[in-house]
């Protein structure tokens, strides 16, 4: 079966702002996340890629569009199932006030019973279970048009990433906070008949992030970043 290779989005204006994005239009990426996005091309030049999936929402197209321009051989797909967790009344607030919510605390203790507020709002269940779906019928279909040995990449964002990575180790959801990937971090992994193997977990090659407040771990408290981290400044 595929190895997938994910890739969170680039850092974007709503990152470097603290605000939980979700699906709002308009989203681009900042000049620290353009400048990510540039790179890309370079770090994934090994790598055989035989299709590109992407989430509809602007920051992920953005991101992949130097590595387009690179490999304009590659065909690019567009799957809402790896688009945004859906955060209802959550969409475009601060997390620090999130943060004093009540449903905060279920959200980093207890995901899997964690919805978010307004008739838009989807569980953290549910976000998972299209995403898995998605790359389920993703396997299947590129293994069938290139061969079990095929390389392909998927372009989303953080909390689907980690949701997508707990199911590949056969971790609870509830414990899908504990990981953490970076803005245009690469995570990749490999699918056989019988388990997946986490080849990499967030990579960026940057190591500035590791430092004290460098933005991807979780603060003193232990809250994870819902939406995912911030990265390097």
């Amino acid at each position: 079966m595929p190895t997938l290779i994910l890739v969170r989005h680039g850092r974007s204006t709503a990152n470097t702002a603290g605000v939980l994005a979700g699906w709002t239009p308009g989203v681009a990426l900042d000049e620290r996340g353009a400048a990510q996005a540039a790179a890309l091309p370079g770090r994934l030049a090994g790598l055989p890629l035989a299709a590109a999936v992407t989430s509809p929402l602007q920051r992920c197209e953005e991101t992949l569009r130097p590595l387009l321009d690179a490999r304009p051989e590659l065909p690019l797909h567009t799957d809402e199932r790896i688009g945004e967790c859906h955060y209802g009344a959550w969409t475009g607030r601060k997390l620090e006030e999130l943060a004093d919510e009540s449903l905060w605390t279920t959200v980093q203790r207890y995901p899997s019973a964690a919805e978010f507020p307004g008739p838009d709002g989807e569980s953290v269940r549910a976000m998972q279970t299209r995403a898995v779906d998605a790359v389920r019928e993703w396997n299947a279909r590129i293994e069938a048009e290139h061969g079990a040995n095929a390389v392909y990449l998927m372009c989303s964002h953080g909390d689907i990433i980690k949701s997508l990575v707990a199911d590949a180790l056969g971790l609870h959801l509830d414990l899908f906070q504990r990981i953490s990937v970076e803005p245009c971090s690469v995570t990749a992994i490999r699918f056989t008949p019988v388990r997946p193997f986490l080849l990499r977990l967030g990579e960026t090659g940057d190591f500035r992030a590791l430092a004290p407040d460098g933005g991807a771990a979780p603060g003193a408290e232990g809250d994870a970043a819902v939406g995912g981290a911030t990265g390097a400044p």
